[in-house]
C-alpha cells in the first residue's frame, strides 16, 4: 500500500481503503441476522477476523487489549470500525485499535472516542501510542478500560 498522497483526492491509498473498509461494515450491518444475539455473534466474529490479519507485533496488542476489554468490560459490545476493531457501548464506539502497520506508523494506537467515560477536568488523553504490552501497561489499560466502559 502507498502512503502517498493522491493528487485528487487528497487522501492516501490506505486512508481510502479505510474507507471502503467503513462503508463495507454499514452495508453488512443491513445484510446481519434478525436477533441481537446473531448481530453480535457476526461483529464479535469481524472483530476477531481483523485481529487475526494484523501482523504478529499489531496481532499481540490487540489480543491483549480484548482480554482486558472482555474481562474488565464484558457490557462493551465488539464491532470492526474503519477495519479496527472497536468496543462499543449503545452502538457508540467507546475505545478502539488501531495497529501501526496500517499507515506504517511507528506505533500502534489505542484510541478512546467521545463515548468514553474518560472525562478529567477540561483536558484528558484520548489515545494512547503502543509498542509493545508489559504488565504495567495491562494494568493501566484495565483501568481506563473501566472507567470509560462507564
Amino acid at each position: 500500500m502507498t502512503t502517498e498522497k493522491s493528487t485528487k483526492s487528497g487522501f492516501t491509498a490506505d486512508e481510502r481503503a479505510a474507507m471502503r473498509n467503513r462503508a463495507a461494515e454499514l452495508k453488512k450491518q443491513e445484510r446481519k441476522g434478525k436477533t441481537a444475539e446473531e448481530k453480535a455473534a457476526i461483529d464479535r466474529q469481524d472483530l476477531l477476523d481483523a485481529i487475526e490479519g494484523m501482523g504478529p507485533s499489531d496481532r499481540a496488542i490487540a489480543e491483549g487489549i480484548d482480554a482486558i476489554v472482555t474481562a474488565e468490560a464484558p457490557q462493551l459490545a465488539s464491532k470492526t470500525w474503519y477495519g479496527f476493531p472497536a468496543y462499543t457501548r449503545d452502538g457508540k464506539v467507546v475505545l478502539f485499535f488501531k495497529p501501526a502497520e496500517k499507515f506504517k506508523d511507528r506505533y500502534a494506537t489505542l484510541g478512546f472516542d467521545t463515548a468514553a467515560a474518560l472525562d478529567d477536568g477540561q483536558m484528558w488523553p484520548t489515545s494512547y501510542a503502543i509498542l509493545s504490552l508489559t504488565k504495567a501497561d495491562e494494568k493501566l489499560i484495565a483501568e481506563l478500560v473501566k472507567r470509560a466502559a462507564g
